[in-house]
């Protein structure tokens, strides 16, 4: 990766929407640059994708969670893509520690939680379930800004 690809990386974590000619203006090199280097970092991998970044709360989903889970007999992966298949799952993620892995999610009232969370102990493979509700976000982006 050169400098170009970090501007341009940085430019379209801020407003991926933007026309490859505004990238260019912004970063100082010709729109057939961005392209380019667009292209690149497409086939190698490194954008795979072009979201928008919503408020969840104010689309009504007012609970977000955390939960820890801890699967038994060599089947985590298995549980863990199994939990990345349902809806409200924002994250998954193989951890160390007391646990086996960590899920984030998102909800907009406690009955969709407590069916989420039933639906987790009733997986096969999964022995117990720990869940942290989150009284307060003080950030939520998981855009890296720093390092590129």
């Amino acid at each position: 990766m050169d400098d170009i690809d970090r501007k341009l990386l940085k430019e379209l974590l801020v407003d991926s929407k933007r026309s490859f000619r505004e990238l260019a203006k912004s970063i100082g090199v010709s729109a057939a640059t961005v392209i380019n280097h667009v292209q690149r970092l497409e086939s190698a991998g490194v954008i795979t994708d072009y979201s928008v970044q919503l408020d969840h709360e104010r689309l009504g989903y007012e609970l977000t969670v955390i939960t820890e889970i801890t699967v038994s007999k060599g089947k985590l992966l298995e549980m863990e893509e199994e939990i990345a298949k349902i809806p409200n799952v924002c994250a998954v993620y193989d951890v160390t520690g007391l646990t086996d892995a960590m899920v984030i999610a998102k909800f907009k009232h406690r009955r969709s939680l407590s069916e989420f969370t039933k639906k987790l102990l009733a997986m096969p493979y999964i022995e117990r379930t720990n869940t942290h509700v989150v009284l307060t976000t003080v950030k939520e982006d998981f855009r890296l800004l720093q390092g590129l």
